[in-house]
């Protein structure tokens, strides 16, 4: 078993309690893409009346953004836009974007978290919405990477026909991209010997 901190309140805790939680730390944060790629899993079979399920669709997303020739980055970013989705019926590309934050650039996290009021544009009309809400976003410098990315790899990212990678051809490159954060707060703390 490993030796746990001593301390009952944060206020309380010690330099020795940090010697054991931060190594504890690492090896979680070692395994997030496991857990990126299990969550991922869960969205195998969840149609929610889509034409395909939801992972599909983020293969499909991911293919079509491969196929273009996107880095990696942006390929991560097309594979896990709707990760959030069975955890926030409300705010999936929040979701999306928050565990993405750590390593993708401003302009792949500014996609993500706004790429839902962007591909409304496509369907909002049909459910009482104003279809036009991504306007309020119009001349913001990520503006048309966004659009560009729902109209190119998200719009039509369901079809059931079409040809996806399987989640095993995504997966070392969603290694490579959580291997390293670029910013976090913890960034110094977790690479100290």
């Amino acid at each position: 078993m490993t030796a746990r901190a001593r301390f009952t309140r944060m206020d309380e805790s010690s330099q020795e309690d940090w010697r054991r939680i931060v190594p504890e730390a690492m090896k979680m944060a070692r395994h997030l893409p496991d857990r990126v790629l299990e969550h991922l899993r869960l969205l195998d079979g969840d149609f929610g009346g889509f034409p395909v399920d939801r992972l599909t669709h983020c293969l499909q997303t991911a293919t079509l953004a491969h196929h273009d020739g996107r880095d990696e980055e942006y390929v991560c970013c097309a594979l896990l836009h709707d990760i959030g989705d069975t955890l926030g019926s409300y705010n999936h590309a929040d979701i999306a974007a928050a565990i993405l934050k750590p390593f993708v650039s401003e302009e792949n996290l500014w996609m993500v978290q706004q790429h839902a009021i962007f591909q409304g544009y496509n369907f909002f009309h049909h459910i009482g919405l104003d279809r036009n809400l991504r306007e309020q976003f119009r001349g913001h410098p990520h503006f048309e990477r966004t659009a560009e990315f729902v109209e190119r790899y998200d719009n039509p990212a369901f079809d059931p026909q079409a040809k996806a990678l399987p989640l095993a051809f995504f997966e070392p490159m969603l290694r490579r991209l959580m291997a390293q954060p670029r910013q976090s707060i913890y960034k110094a703390a977790m690479a100290a010997p």
